[in-house]
């Protein structure tokens, strides 16, 4: 498996796109149905500062991303937001640890971050999971955090620290 996790490219967007209107992807995020590709290339095209998008590539198809999003107050500019998403498709074959591990690198070697937080659907064990399994611990609930497929769903705030 050849595996790279990259910084995107503008050619990537149509995938980082499909990524995200897969319905397993679509139910733990927070993306809506149809997403168009002007959206994904507004989004993409004008990334500010302190925004780290990563992509995983697999025998060159992105299947995974990963938004590594720096606080923009001075006084919280140790922190960091994180959201990924992988094709349903590959799921369950390592894409999400291989980001995290880029991420994390990334955030805590590089730029000097000493906090990474994340928000995850409570009812989503195997993200859950994968993010303990780095260190993050739940510090809390948000109820009714989300409406999803008809009904409100909570979600765990989660954090790192080093």
């Amino acid at each position: 498996m050849s595996l790279i996790i990259r910084q995107y490219h503008a050619d990537d967007i149509p995938a980082i796109r499909d990524i995200y209107a897969q319905p397993k992807t679509q139910a733990g995020t927070l993306q809506l149905p149809m997403p168009s590709l002007a959206m994904w290339e507004k989004r993409l095209n004008q990334v500010p500062d302190g925004v780290y998008p990563l992509v995983a590539e697999l025998e060159g198809k992105v299947v995974g991303n990963l938004g590594l999003v720096i606080a923009a107050n001075p006084r919280r500019r140790h922190v960091a937001d994180i959201g990924m998403g992988v094709h349903d498709a590959y799921q369950g074959r390592g894409i999400g640890r291989a980001l995290m591990e880029k991420a994390i690198d990334l955030a805590e070697n590089w730029l000097n971050v000493t906090r990474i937080e994340l928000t995850v659907y409570t009812d989503n064990p195997a993200a859950i999971h994968l993010y303990q399994k780095f260190g993050f611990e739940i510090e809390g609930t948000a109820k009714q955090f989300a409406f999803r497929n008809g009904e409100f769903v909570n979600a765990y705030y989660m954090a790192r620290t080093r």
